[in-house]
């Protein structure tokens, strides 16, 4: 008896590995060979594939698959779109500085733009400051940054109350070294889009 557990349990990993084949799966052997799969074969095994595990009926299976497939089409949002000026949130500052620097202004016209023509959306404005100075200087020199940014963005079109301003002055850093490298990204206001 014991032989044939044994045997069994042996044999059971092989059979169930030869039974997880699909059936029907097309070859191909090269243009024009004889393992060459037709159009209706092609289109048989993508309409099963569209169907996905759990469908009912065909129908439905390829109404899925389209219905994903007009889901990639749709546009990309300007806000996840990495191609987008909309996707620069941060804006970085000189040393002891407040004013926004001029390479910055068409990114800070995308964001106005944007804001302006969905009034139902609302951004926060983080300003932050590198560690050099008092604690009470940075933070107000993290409210001047982001201050500055918003006025900018008001000055393009963005209504008052979509923005929200705050300062973490040199709370927050991205950077944890002690030198000009570490201090210049921590320089910074932060566009935070609330959604």
């Amino acid at each position: 008896m014991k032989f044939w557990v044994k045997s069994a349990l042996a044999i059971l990993p092989a059979l169930l590995l030869l039974g997880c084949g699909t059936p029907g799966k097309v070859q191909e052997e090269g243009a024009g060979g004889m393992g060459q799969a037709t159009q209706q074969e092609v289109g048989a095994e993508q309409g099963a594939m569209a169907q996905g595990a759990g469908s009912e009926g065909g129908m439905e299976g390829e109404h899925m698959g389209a219905e994903s497939m007009a889901t990639e089409a749709a546009p990309l949002d300007p806000l996840e779109d990495p191609n987008s000026p909309l996707a620069t949130r941060v804006i970085y500052f000189d040393f002891d500085k407040s004013e926004i620097k001029p390479e910055y202004r068409e990114v800070l016209n995308a964001h106005a733009e944007y804001l302006a023509t969905h009034p139902d959306v609302h951004v926060t404005i983080e300003g932050h400051a590198d560690e050099r100075g008092t604690r009470e200087y940075n933070m107000a020199l993290g409210e001047r940054r982001a201050n500055a940014v918003k006025r900018l963005l008001v000055l393009q079109g963005v209504a008052d109350d979509q923005i929200r301003v705050i300062s973490y002055g040199e709370e927050r850093p991205v950077a944890l070294g002690h030198n000009e490298e570490a201090w210049a990204l921590n320089r910074r206001a932060v566009i935070d889009y609330e959604r």
